[in-house]
């Protein structure tokens, strides 16, 4: 017996089991391991989090859960667009399961046939010049002719401007917001908003609808963007932009990341040309660039590529250091109880001393290292892992 969408609803309003403490247990269920729900799953909850399922699984009217549980089953049931997407889905896209941490639910919005495409992540800064803007508005219209779609934030600049041009082009775009689906942000994509609902477009988010935005969202939005996509081309980026750390994950990930050349005088081409000059993306100068090193996932007439099928990869020790942002209050107290980040100092340790100075697995230091990473706790430079802030 499989969970089915009141149970995944339940998992994910659980105070305390997020993504990555949830992850062992969806490895287990999906290799087939002993683990029937509900009882399987409530035997390898810890206590905390046994309790409040088991209450709501033997008594759902008394539980604190049915609330959430009731508002979105409500949600979908308003609108022929809204969708409730997880684990076991016909919908659910395969490439997410491959991720260390995939989402437990995701709230959908819009054209679910836009699922059934590859996705090509297009990703770069919010202020490109003219350049960065027609190369990101041709390489859309080019990626949705070979059947792409265009997995992208919905931010301004370069997200935007290609995600239009794939609708433009009859194409399809994938918006992953940081923020609930029902919610416009930013605030001058309306009218983006508008034309991807009205074409082929679908709006995905982690987060209930009418969620706000908030900046912490943001970074754990991209690996969702990066994880949907059997690729990401970074079309310009500074030396520090949220763009490469998008590419960061791609690379986790073991997707492929393609970088457009710019000029060596262009401040926003020198993040795409540092990781051309480490090897860490491909140049391309055209679509054809791409599809020559997608060969494995070459799209055929139907336009459906092949699934992959890879293994989670591993954090490069040799990976630069990509700047995040400082850590926010809101988690600050959390981060500060972290037994791996206590382990963290000025000084670069490396994940095979984080092991034996924790005593986690080298899969729970990386999940925890990413944690850390993205809410600006951590940062991996040149002999392993450093502390930041704090």
């Amino acid at each position: 017996m499989s969970p089915e969408l009141r149970d995944w609803l339940a998992l994910d309003a659980l105070p305390g089991l997020g993504p990555a403490r949830l992850a062992p247990l969806l490895r287990r269920w999906r290799e087939g391991d002993d683990l029937p729900w509900p009882q399987g799953w409530l035997a390898a909850l810890p206590a905390n989090l046994a309790q409040p399922l088991r209450l709501w699984l033997d008594h759902p009217a008394r539980s604190p859960l049915a609330p959430a549980i009731d508002a979105a089953l409500e949600w979908e049931r308003a609108d022929a667009r809204h969708h409730l997407l997880h684990p076991g889905h016909p919908a659910w896209p395969d490439l997410l399961t491959q991720l260390p941490d995939p989402p437990t639910v995701l709230w959908a919005k819009g054209d679910l046939e836009v699922l059934n495409r590859p996705a090509m992540a297009v990703v770069g800064t919010r202020r490109p010049t003219r350049e960065g803007q027609d190369n990101a508005v041709r390489f859309a219209r080019d990626l949705v002719a070979k059947g792409f779609c265009i997995a992208s934030g919905m931010a301004l600049g370069i997200d935007g401007a290609a995600q239009r041009a794939a609708l433009q082009a009859g194409g399809a775009t994938i918006g992953v917001l940081g923020c609930g689906v029902d919610v416009i942000y930013p605030p001058r994509h309306a009218s983006l908003y508008r034309e991807l609902l009205a074409g082929q477009g679908l709006l995905l988010s982690e987060h209930p609808p009418t969620t706000r935005a908030h900046p912490r969202f943001f970074p754990r939005r991209n690996r969702l963007i990066t994880g949907l996509s059997q690729g990401v081309l970074v079309v310009e980026a500074a030396e520090k932009s949220g763009s490469l750390v998008s590419a960061r994950l791609a690379l986790e990930q073991d997707r492929e990341v393609f970088a457009i050349p710019g000029s060596i005088h262009n401040p926003q081409s020198t993040g795409c040309l540092r990781l051309i000059r480490q090897g860490e993306a491909a140049l391309v100068r055209h679509v054809d660039d791409i599809l020559d090193d997608l060969a494995a996932w070459q799209v055929p007439a139907s336009g459906v590529l092949p699934t992959a099928h890879t293994e989670s990869s591993q954090f490069s020790p040799s990976s630069p250091r990509i700047a995040a942002n400082p850590p926010s209050p809101v988690v600050a107290s959390a981060a500060s109880d972290s037994p791996l980040l206590a382990a963290l100092s000025d000084a670069p340790t490396p994940v095979d001393l984080l092991v034996e100075l924790t005593g986690q697995s080298v899969a729970d230091i990386q999940l925890g290292l990413l944690e850390l990473e993205l809410d600006g706790w951590a940062a991996q430079i040149t002999g392993g892992w450093v502390r930041r802030g704090g």
